[in-house]
């Protein structure tokens, strides 16, 4: 399914292909340097960069024989450079080539993912702002609490969308390093200065300190981001079910004409969207554990991190980026029925306005606890199809003794109660640039 639908721009960055192309531009970058340095013949360094080239099944080939994929790579290299070639992988290791190349295709899958969250972030503002004051009921654990608007819950999303967009940046960061340090990190056959310029050559950070490899907590930083980015698409997909349930239906996904929900009963339209993406994030998460797994390593260096990040880096790059445009255009698509709403609001007879009740008794000078007795039991009586809650509280000589019905009036007013909204939405969306330069 993933396959079928994965861009071809996240897909070619973890294509042998796009591989060693970076790897070749570490070591090319590497003999230029060189060059400059006077460490090895500035002819030779240009002779390395016009020739350099590599054929895929050549290493494929190659590989075969001598069971080392960087060797492999470094003799198809020498095959279309020639004699120049005995400068190239000059003092390197195959981890300096490896982690630095691979610093390279994380930055260009943060690149689309940044772009991805973008997009994101902006349907969320547009249709938080399109259902600014469509009312619906808030739940907590599921049970029906006090109103709130459908442009609040999308609001929730879309700064929840801007802080994983912070958390991937700042992750990023930290694992766009490169490293030529050698075999244990003590730059022995090259000057750290070497590592210097090519990581600016190569538009990276350089690694302070590294062992024969870029150490493995960065990445699983990198890939912890994107974990929760999908845990927060797992969280919208789970919502839109939970609101598009018959009994509910307040929000549906789109149903396409001609799409079919069901084999066995034409009625159906099932939230199929929203269930690939909650499952799917559940691959991430686990990827998550096995880059947690990889920071820990024998000494300077083992191979077991190698194999895992083939499959956890462009799995987990590839479905976020899948995830995020699913979710993007859930969004989009999505169709809101603001009159199911209401009706669902008003479903359990005024018993959401409990709470405002309780405050405006104490404010009358009733002991909490005691207000809470008498809203409980004529909440109660409605819990049980025994009427309507403001009726019930207009008729009980406890409340009215303390409050008119005036005043009754006013604690059931659903203005009141979403009075803010617009104060909110102006915190959020009015003072984005304040906020980022406090930040």
């Amino acid at each position: 399914m993933i396959t079928r639908y994965t861009r071809p721009q996240m897909g070619h960055i973890w294509s042998e292909e796009n591989k060693f192309r970076k790897w070749l531009e570490v070591e090319v970058a590497t003999c230029e340097v060189l060059a400059e340095r006077g460490i090895i013949p500035p002819e030779a360094a240009r002779v390395i960069k016009e020739k350099a080239d590599f054929k895929i099944d050549r290493i494929a080939e190659i590989e075969q024989e001598v069971r080392h994929d960087v060797i492999a790579f470094i003799t198809s290299v020498a095959e279309f450079v020639g004699p120049e070639a005995r400068y190239v992988h000059y003092g390197l290791t195959s981890s300096d080539v490896v982690d630095t190349a691979l610093a390279l295709q994380l930055k260009e899958a943060s690149a689309i993912l940044v772009n991805d969250l973008n997009s994101l972030i902006q349907v969320l503002k547009k249709r938080a702002h399109e259902f600014k004051h469509t009312v619906m009921i808030g739940r907590t654990h599921g049970i029906h609490a006090e109103p709130t608007t459908f442009g609040l819950k999308l609001t929730v999303w879309y700064e929840e969308a801007r802080r994983n967009l912070k958390r991937l940046s700042s992750a990023t960061e930290n694992v766009l390093v490169g490293k030529l340090s050698g075999p244990v990190g003590t730059f022995a056959h090259l000057d750290p200065q070497i590592e210097e310029g090519v990581c600016h050559k190569l538009g990276l950070s350089f690694d302070p300190i590294s062992t024969q490899i870029v150490q493995r907590d960065r990445h699983a930083e990198f890939l912890a981001a994107l974990a929760i980015i999908a845990s927060s698409l797992e969280k919208i997909a789970t919502e839109i079910r939970g609101l598009q349930r018959t009994e509910v239906r307040e929000v549906e996904e789109y149903f396409a004409s001609g799409q079919k929900g069901s084999s066995a009963m034409p009625h159906k339209r099932n939230p199929v969207t929203c269930e690939q993406i909650c499952g799917l994030a559940r691959v991430v998460r686990a990827n998550l554990q096995a880059a947690m797994e990889n920071i820990i390593l024998w000494h300077e260096r083992d191979i077991s991190h190698s194999s895992v990040e083939r499959v956890i880096l462009p799995d987990s790059t590839i479905l976020v980026d899948y995830l995020l445009n699913k979710t993007a255009h859930l969004i989009e698509k999505m169709v809101v029925y603001p009159k199911h709403m209401l009706e669902n609001l008003h479903l359990m007879k005024g018993l959401i306005f409990s709470g405002q009740l309780l405050l405006d008794l104490a404010r009358r000078g009733v002991t909490r606890e005691q207000a809470y007795v008498w809203v409980q039991r004529n909440a109660t009586r409605v819990w049980e199809h025994q009427g309507d809650f403001k009726t019930l509280v207009l008729q009980d000589k406890d409340i009215t003794r303390y409050l008119t019905a005036s005043e009754i009036e006013q604690s059931f007013d659903l203005e009141h109660q979403l009075r803010h909204v617009d104060y909110i939405f102006n915190r959020v969306y009015g003072h984005v640039l304040e906020r980022d330069l406090s930040a």
